[in-house]
């Protein structure tokens, strides 16, 4: 995997594991699709720039993705869908019915999720070595979440928590396979350009209706919640998307989505640095074996 992949991977795991945290705060007093909807549209603006800088090429790339056919726009919106409104808003309702540790466990299916997507839809190969890299990077996982967060998984009570939370996760999973198919035909910047503002434009509706029906109104958003909303549009969902869809034009889905283990690693060393948690033996052992899996995985 090239050098510049790798940053790029790092820096976008490193700020989706700050992301919880921030969402956290934002949903203290903000409706959960209001909060979605907000990220993206401010994702969105993020690209006015770019679009600004690019406007003597807009014709010809409209017209370049045009000549490819309706079915490239087919698949951006169903990108869209995906990997913006229904992934994020899934998983927030999820959370509000479903234990955290209930999530934190499902979400390590995700590069499972990955492999599996991938060996059936681009033919890339699930190697011995991936497959003993991603089992490894998985036990390390579990090393950091710890042995009372595995025994608190409860299944009974938390049934369409639980579920929504994995459709959301089978979402990414297709959202990084198909998303690699068009990285590859149109470029990181134009998928990703795109993408955000499809989802921005079919999600704001539905934030404005929520807040309709719960009669909620902007003005109750504190500071400290647009602080956090703004950084999940920024940095998660505008920044945080690009590296990734820029790794994914640089490797393998496969070697992409086994760096989403790096992100509890990184919650944890966060929260110990910043929140004054401790740093555990667990998280220690469990770091490494991560590490330890993503490159076996990378040499697979």
């Amino acid at each position: 995997m090239p050098i510049r992949a790798r940053i790029a991977l790092l820096v976008a795991c490193f700020l989706w594991a700050i992301s919880f945290i921030a969402t956290k705060v934002a949903l203290e007093d903000t409706p959960p699709l209001v909060v979605v909807s907000l990220r993206l549209l401010i994702s969105a603006l993020c690209f006015l720039p770019w679009l600004a800088r690019m406007s003597h090429q807009l014709s010809a790339a409209s017209g370049g993705i045009w000549r490819k056919g309706k079915g490239v726009l087919i698949r951006l919106f169903g990108l869209s869908l995906l990997g913006t409104g229904l992934h994020y808003g899934l998983q927030t309702a999820g959370l509000q019915y479903t234990t955290a540790s209930n999530a934190s466990l499902y979400a390590v299916t995700a590069p499972i999720t990955i492999l599996l997507l991938s060996a059936v839809f681009l033919g890339e190969r699930i190697t011995p070595l991936k497959a003993l890299g991603v089992a490894i990077a998985v036990i390390g996982v579990l090393v950091v979440m710890g042995l009372e967060t595995i025994t608190r998984l409860e299944l009974d009570a938390h049934v369409v928590g639980d579920l929504l939370v994995l459709v959301s996760i089978v979402m990414w999973g297709l959202f990084t396979v198909f998303g690699k198919r068009l990285t590859d035909e149109l470029g990181a910047l134009r998928v990703t350009a795109v993408v955000t503002l499809m989802g921005a434009v079919w999600m704001a509706p539905v934030g404005w209706l929520e807040m309709r029906a719960t009669g909620f109104s902007l003005g109750e958003i504190s500071g400290q919640a647009w602080i956090a909303i703004a950084f999940l549009g920024i940095a998660c969902s505008f920044l945080a998307t690009l590296l990734y869809f820029v790794a994914l034009g640089l490797s393998e889905s496969q070697k992409v989505g086994v760096y989403l283990y790096t992100i509890p690693p990184m919650t944890a060393a966060f929260a110990a640095l910043f929140l004054g948690e401790s740093i555990t033996a667990g998280l220690v052992i469990g770091s490494v074996l991560v590490i330890s899996g993503v490159a076996l995985t990378e040499r697979g």
